[in-house]
């Protein structure tokens, strides 16, 4: 696994390159099919802070820039309120494929454009595209962790060539404690990990099983045994199941 910073400055270099190239205005690709829509940014890798608190604050996990959406913008697929039955999803122009009507129902508030939420949904099935190119860990770690939002449902609607990365992303753990059903055993890789990274494995009664830090930035790999009841993770991002199909 690569420095993270290296792998950020990676991933913008090659968004830079794919702009140029008009790589996403590609009329052969499924996600080119109806409304246009801007090219997507590829993440950022926040650097270290200027200063040095006494107490080392939380590290920070690889932000998602992203793009500047012109008009309104379109509200998550999970907002509440009455939605706009779907034989009234209907654009002002020209006509949605069958697979956008399936995406846009049920998912386009009352008085809201659903070339908005349409959009929205292609974008970050750009976002996708791009980061993959660049560094796929780096790409299922953002869905884990739901910088980009709304992924599975974009993915399984708009872009389904990325179905593997929603798949292999639903194995993953993310910085945080799990315990109970959550512990899934196995061999695990860390993605995009700070340079505070640092994780423990605990099992009956609080028995240590596994921990370790990690302060180069670069990937660890770890196993959580069966007998594991509690792991926990700071700093490193998500860790990606070795092998993990989905």
């Amino acid at each position: 696994m690569r420095n993270p910073f290296l792998a950020g400055a990676a991933v913008v270099m090659t968004v830079a390159a794919l702009a140029a190239c008009g790589s996403s205005a590609d009329g052969n690709d499924p996600e080119a099919a109806g409304a246009q829509r801007p090219a997507a940014s590829g993440p950022t890798v926040p650097g270290p802070t200027a200063t040095t608190p006494t107490t080392p604050a939380a590290p920070t996990a690889p932000a998602i820039k992203e793009p500047a959406v012109p008009g309104p913008s379109a509200p998550a697929a999970t907002a509440e309120g009455p939605k706009t039955p779907s034989e009234e999803i209907t654009p002002a122009t020209g006509t949605f494929t069958r697979k956008q009507k399936e995406y846009l129902e049920d998912r386009v508030p009352k008085g809201m454009d659903p070339a908005a939420v349409l959009q929205t949904g292609q974008e970050t099935c750009d976002k996708l595209r791009y980061l993959v190119k660049a560094d796929r860990d780096t790409a299922v770690g953002a869905i884990a962790t739901e910088e980009i939002p709304d992924a599975p449902a974009a993915v399984a609607g708009l872009c389904p060539q990325h179905q593997d990365l929603v798949d292999e992303a639903a194995y993953a753990y993310v910085d945080g404690t799990h315990t109970g059903k959550a512990l899934r055993p196995g061999v695990y890789r860390s993605a995009s990990p700070t340079t505070h990274c640092s994780w423990q494995i605990e099992g009956v009664g609080g028995k240590e099983l596994g921990s370790g830090t990690s302060d180069t930035g670069t990937s660890r790999k770890i196993t959580v045994p069966k007998s594991a009841r509690t792991f926990t993770s700071t700093g490193c991002y998500a860790w990606l199941a070795e092998g993990a199909k989905g």
